[in-house]
């Protein structure tokens, strides 16, 4: 087994979907999800990874993605960005430097809404880390996914 199988098998152990396009690796795993009468948001962790065989280095990044669709509640006053009809809106958080410690739930707070979920997702960037490692790969976080 290579390592991006034993990437893909424990993605896999907590219920993530893993791809690959150009080279990169994703893993994305809906953490929460909320429908309202016919509106639905969803909050979905995603991390993204390259392996670097030549230098034996895994570059690695994750985000939050909050997205949602549906008919929004409307109002009266356009100037506040509410406005009647159909509605999409799709916003991304990305994590600091170091990646982000404890349990994701304490930073719901960051999307205004009351998801439940028990994600910790430093269990995934610290999980990662160890596979590479036990590889002979150095494992780099990223603040960006650009450049990995």
């Amino acid at each position: 087994m290579t390592l991006i199988d034993d990437i893909d098998a424990f993605a896999a152990g907590f219920g993530a979907t893993s791809s690959e396009k150009k080279g990169i690796h994703t893993i994305r795993k809906t953490i929460a999800e909320r429908k309202v009468f016919l509106s639905k948001k969803r909050l979905e962790y995603i991390a993204k990874l390259r392996v670097d065989d030549g230098a034996r280095q895994v570059k690695f990044t994750e985000m939050l993605k909050e997205s949602g669709s549906g008919i929004s509640s409307g109002g009266m006053d356009y100037d506040d960005g509410m406005t009647a009809g159909h509605g999409f809106k799709t916003e991304s958080y990305e994590v600091g430097l170091g990646g982000r410690e404890g349990s994701i739930a304490e930073q719901s707070t960051l999307f205004g809404k009351d998801y439940t979920y028990t994600f910790d997702y430093s269990d995934v960037r610290s999980g990662i880390e160890s596979l590479a490692q036990s590889a002979g790969y150095a494992f780099a976080y990223q603040i960006t996914p650009i450049g990995l």
